[in-house]
């Protein structure tokens, strides 16, 4: 059997993340979306989104990439989220059989604005 390897990257909220006024996160998140949103438009971020209902509160966020670990590890120390401190990121490889997954280019919101519109 054939594998397809990619690189996934979980957000997330670090024990000792800063606290901010609501303002500053805000701020924060939406830089925190474009720089996803970058990611996405030069085709290295495949899927990506927030985890809602989560067991443990502490993860954020899922990405997968079309990149090397060693890659996203560098690209994701520039997310200014996670130079703030208030996102931290855990790297892996994940193999999944052959042609069992498919991504197709959508857009992405570039700020929580757009994500609210929806559209």
């Amino acid at each position: 059997m054939q594998f397809d390897q990619h690189t996934v990257v979980l957000l997330v909220r670090p024990p000792d993340a800063p606290e901010l006024p609501q303002d500053a996160l805000d701020r924060l998140q939406d830089a925190h979306l474009a720089h996803q949103a970058g990611l996405v438009e030069q085709g290295l971020v495949l899927a990506a989104g927030p985890f809602v209902d989560a067991d443990d509160e502490r993860l954020r966020g899922f990405v997968v990439l079309s990149i090397s670990p060693v890659e996203a590890r560098e690209l994701y120390a520039n997310d200014p989220a996670v130079r703030a401190g208030r996102l931290a990121v855990q790297v892996m490889s994940w193999m999944v059989p052959e042609g069992i997954i498919r991504f197709e280019s959508v857009p992405v919101p570039r700020s929580m604005l757009e994500a609210a519109a929806g559209d």
